[in-house]
């Protein structure tokens, strides 16, 4: 019967997980990151939430601890930043935005920036066929380069478990408007 159980709730864990998360490589001079989806939801949704940055991005991991000070402009040049009255932040500059197909920022983040390292944050959207365009296959990947005593292979973990919480909030804001389930 317990076995029973936790098969049971391993299934229902794993229905909740993104589709593909992994590390997909990791060395001292760099890493590669992706978490992968699908979202009940068509593109042109899941583009306009990726902005509403301050609704999905767990405030734990942001400099003021609000993240209802976070701000993202979807379009070339555009600021993934942190204001608040004791100091500001920028996390990144969009580099290409592609309404509904893409949104890819340079963004070195967190402890990251500090390391004088290089990071880019992609985001992108596929129709998911099957469904007629009514959900949206989405993807983040995050490339990190750096010098090789970065050590960035260390840190490839950490990153991966903070950008998958943000990716499940994502999801979860795009398909039911809160970031967490309540």
């Amino acid at each position: 019967m317990m076995r029973l159980c936790f098969a049971r709730c391993g299934m229902l864990l794993a229905a909740t997980l993104p589709v593909h998360a992994e590390v997909k490589s990791a060395a001292a001079n760099g890493f590669v990151i992706v978490h992968s989806r699908r979202v009940e939801a068509p593109p042109a949704k899941v583009y306009a939430a990726l902005p509403a940055v301050d609704r999905w991005w767990n405030a734990e991991h942001s400099y003021s601890g609000n993240a209802a000070n976070l701000t993202l402009k979807a379009e070339a040049g555009g600021c993934f930043c942190e204001r608040w009255p004791e100091g500001a932040v920028e996390h990144g500059r969009v580099v290409l935005a592609m309404r509904d197909q893409l949104l890819r920022l340079q963004a070195a983040l967190g402890p990251l920036q500090a390391r004088a390292v290089n990071g880019v944050l992609t985001f992108q959207l596929k129709p998911d066929e099957p469904s007629g365009g009514k959900a949206t296959l989405l993807t983040l990947t995050y490339t990190v380069n750096g010098a090789s005593g970065s050590a960035l292979d260390q840190s490839a973990p950490a990153v991966d478990r903070v950008l998958g919480e943000q990716f499940a909030r994502l999801a979860s804001y795009i398909e039911t408007g809160k970031p967490t389930a309540q």
